[in-house]
């Protein structure tokens, strides 16, 4: 889509690797040990290349079911101008775009952008893969209907320490009328629907969310990364399912 759009490179099998995810009946989740990997898409309604980024998200429902990956779809605004107006799409998700752009010391932002682990990503066949030891702990519980509680421990050596939550969602879809999409029906899947900065820390500490209210026929995540400020890289990252 235009010069800002990278092509989709050719999905082929997924690796797996070790994680944790649980949402009993007290929706209470623990980190592995080794680094879950955090999966990013920026995407757009109004993009015509998305789509096929869009389903290779979908995909990921399994993996991300069983601690493999966090998984968030961003959608992003700066194709609204071509006629179509992406519901989903916040100014935040933006500026979060441009801050990794400035981390991996790119010239622009574009989409569909696959981020993995703080990094730029062109290799979708390859973004589950991972092994590398964790650098913080994180335990998750829901401690009220719509609010959640974290406690984070960094690793030995680590200094500052920064976070975000997300609520994510399935079984979105749109009729596009307008833009480069138009007469598309597309569907969503883990679609950002809360972004939240959770500040910078140092040493162990409990972080809290209210989140926003799940919607019925809408699966949710609740989703907390921890990660190095000056890199953006994740220390650690979790998700739990209701």
């Amino acid at each position: 889509m235009r010069p800002l759009v990278s092509s989709l490179l050719t999905i082929a099998g997924l690796a797996g690797c070790a994680g944790a995810i649980a949402a009993g009946p007290q929706c209470t989740a623990q980190s592995a040990a080794t680094l879950t990997p955090v999966i990013e898409l920026y995407t757009s309604e109004g993009c015509s290349s998305c789509p096929p980024a869009d389903r290779w998200v979908s995909s990921l429902k399994a993996s991300a079911a069983s601690g493999q990956a966090v998984v968030q779809a961003f959608h992003v605004g700066y194709w609204d101008y071509i006629g179509w107006v992406d519901r989903f799409a916040s100014p935040a998700y933006t500026a979060r775009q441009r801050q990794i752009a400035s981390w991996n010391h790119q010239s622009g932002i574009y989409t569909p952008q696959l981020v993995r682990n703080g990094q730029d990503w062109r290799d979708y066949s390859h973004a589950l893969a991972s092994g590398e030891p964790a650098r913080a702990r994180i335990a998750v519980q829901r401690s009220a209907e719509d609010a959640f509680e974290a406690q984070v421990t960094p690793a030995d050596g680590v200094g500052a320490w920064a976070a975000y939550w997300t609520v994510t969602e399935h079984g979105h879809n749109s009729k596009v009328k307008a833009g480069e999409n138009a007469g598309e029906f597309l569907q969503h899947d883990f679609v950002v629907r809360q972004y939240v900065a959770a500040g910078e820390y140092h040493g162990p500490s409990k972080l809290t969310l209210r989140a926003i209210a799940g919607q019925a026929g809408h699966p949710r995540q609740v989703n907390l990364v921890v990660f190095d400020p000056k890199s953006g890289k994740p220390l650690q990252a979790l998700s739990v399912g209701c």
